[in-house]
């Protein structure tokens, strides 16, 4: 018989309370996005889910086009997971992002090929309102769970309807995590309050720039980018920021960012942040230093 051990800090509060640096974080890959609602358990890893073998063939081909796998489930109480299953899926990676929900009494139906084109597939609405989710995954980490359950819980209270418990999101060492949907916001170490006042301006078209992790589907050095002239302008706006163009060499990345008019060199470098605690979740967490910002006008030569 497999024993699953989760895995967490070996301390009652430790790491997770904003002091570590957050930025620069966010999960690459995750460009398009599967959520389905299944309320548990949840085992370590997806492929080991007590699942019905058609979710498991839909996620299995979600990870071959690229497209991220979640299982998600309401906050608090929750009935057994039935068919028709509900499934969100997303495009983060779109000029104008977007979330659509479907109602599958066989999820293979779903044409995930459609949605990596940037197409809302057949069968599927989009949403109007944005998603909140909350890793929650024990089996991954306890630390997740302890911290996550009741901040899904309380978010939910101010937030009816928009938040979801998930899986395993990316980055255990920064729990509580919260992604924001569709434009795949990533926050962490994330206290109730935080979490809040961040729902709150994404609903807004807002970032908060405290415990932000960036945004998913974007090299680490472009976040880390944008994260610093975001910092040094204060432009808080979604879609304010944008980074035009990269070249990296070695633990060096030279970027140009633009925001309304205004472009700006930026110089960003590797760093190692040492943890104050040491913990199982992380000793040192990687992340980035600012190493050069000047503006200059559009048309003046790029990245010379």
């Amino acid at each position: 018989m497999k024993v699953e051990r989760m895995r967490g800090c070996d301390h009652p509060a430790g790491c997770h309370t904003g002091e570590v640096p957050t930025h620069a974080s966010a999960t690459v890959g995750a460009r398009f996005w599967l959520l389905v609602e299944h309320n548990g358990p949840w085992a370590s890893h997806l492929d080991d889910c007590d699942l019905p073998p058609e979710i498991h063939a839909l996620i299995d081909q979600a990870s071959e086009l690229g497209v991220r796998p979640q299982l998600i489930r309401r906050p608090g109480r929750r009935p057994g997971t039935d068919a028709p299953y509900r499934i969100i899926v997303a495009d983060s990676a779109a000029r104008a992002p977007w979330a659509a929900v479907g109602f599958f009494e066989n999820p293979t139906d779903l044409d995930l090929r459609s949605l990596v084109r940037g197409v809302v597939p057949e069968s599927c609405i989009l949403v109007k309102e944005p998603l909140f989710l909350v890793c929650t995954h024990a089996k991954r980490n306890a630390c997740c769970a302890r911290l996550g359950i009741p901040l899904a819980r309380v978010l939910a209270d101010s937030q009816p309807g928009r938040v979801w418990e998930t899986t395993h999101v990316g980055g255990d060492r920064y729990a509580a995590n919260l992604v924001c949907l569709p434009h795949g916001l990533y926050y962490g170490s994330m206290s109730q309050a935080a979490a809040i006042a961040a729902a709150n301006a994404y609903r807004h078209g807002e970032i908060v720039l405290d415990r932000f992790r960036g945004r998913a589907g974007i090299p680490e050095p472009s976040q880390a980018a944008e994260h610093f002239v975001r910092v040094h302008t204060g432009e808080l706006s979604v879609g304010g920021v944008a980074v035009e163009s990269t070249r990296s060499d070695g633990d060096v990345t030279r970027a140009i960012v633009r925001l309304g008019n205004v472009r700006f060199r930026v110089v960003v470098e590797r760093a190692v942040f040492t943890t104050p605690c040491g913990t199982a979740c992380a000793d040192t967490i990687a992340t980035y230093r600012l190493a050069a910002l000047e503006p200059f006008q559009c048309g003046t030569p790029v990245l010379t």
